[in-house]
């Protein structure tokens, strides 16, 4: 019985959670004269779509190598050294979690403005190649390893940089694998500081784009807007699906301390 309620709710559950993604899908294949695939083709024509995918990649590569370096180098420093400070910092980089990005939002423009770097890839990427969330989570993971196999390396002769990158990055794949989908979630999807910091057609991310494709002079275009949506969609959908695993033993595996 218990067992029966348990595949109930889980089927709830699943039936609330993919019903966004089936009236996405049904809107984006409704037309005025029957069911068929007219919106993507017109999305994909419509204005420079390919543009906007192009800058999408290219931000969320840059963001996802710097968070891997950074955070990675970050995250180590906190699971394995005294630093002068070192709680000090690491609290700060936890109450960073807890602050709404759109509190930067005004203080990053004016500083991207006074930098000249409005309406560039720096502007998009800069200021993301380091998250708080991916720092704690590194770290986190880090203090459940017991640090053997680095200090057998350094008997060796190896330095602090072989050390992070031959010895402990190998051992990081699975907390690595969740910064991967988290960070390429987050900038892949995000609308309002590309907004901001952009100015022109040739600069926007799909997110931006599409908002802006979709406007109509009354109204909103729901299928077009629906299908470009879904096309976005499936880069981040494929990721989850083939690093699945990673994901879910780095989410377990980094938070029992």
């Amino acid at each position: 019985m218990k067992r029966n309620l348990q595949i109930v709710a889980l089927i709830l559950i699943l039936a609330v959670m993919a019903y966004p993604l089936v009236w996405m899908i049904t809107i984006s294949l409704r037309t005025a004269d029957g069911t068929s695939l007219r919106y993507y083709g017109e999305v994909w024509q419509a204005g420079p779509f390919d543009r906007y995918f192009v800058n999408s990649v290219v931000v969320v590569t840059i963001v996802l190598v710097g968070n891997i370096l950074i955070c990675s180098m970050a995250g180590y420093a906190f699971a394995r050294y005294r630093i002068p400070g070192g709680k000090i910092l690491f609290f700060l980089v936890i109450s960073m979690i807890m602050l709404p990005k759109q509190v930067i939002l005004v203080p990053l423009y004016i500083l991207m403005q006074k930098l000249h770097l409005i309406d560039t890839y720096a502007a998009l990427t800069l200021p993301f190649t380091a998250d708080p969330f991916n720092i704690f989570l590194i770290r986190q993971f880090l203090v459940t390893i017991p640090p053997d196999c680095e200090e057998a390396a350094r008997l060796e002769g190896a330095g602090e940089l072989t050390v992070l990158f031959r010895v402990v990055m190998p051992m990081l794949k699975p907390a690595l694998a969740v910064v991967a989908i988290h960070t390429c979630l987050i900038n892949w999807n995000s609308f309002l500081f590309p907004f901001i910091l952009t100015n022109t057609t040739s600069m926007r991310t799909l997110p931006v784009g599409l908002a802006l494709l979709s406007q109509g002079a009354h109204s909103t275009d729901w299928g077009h807007l629906m299908a470009g949506a879904l096309i976005a969609s499936l880069p981040v959908i494929l990721a989850f699906l083939v690093f699945q695993r990673q994901i879910i033993s780095g989410l377990t595996s980094g938070m029992t301390r």
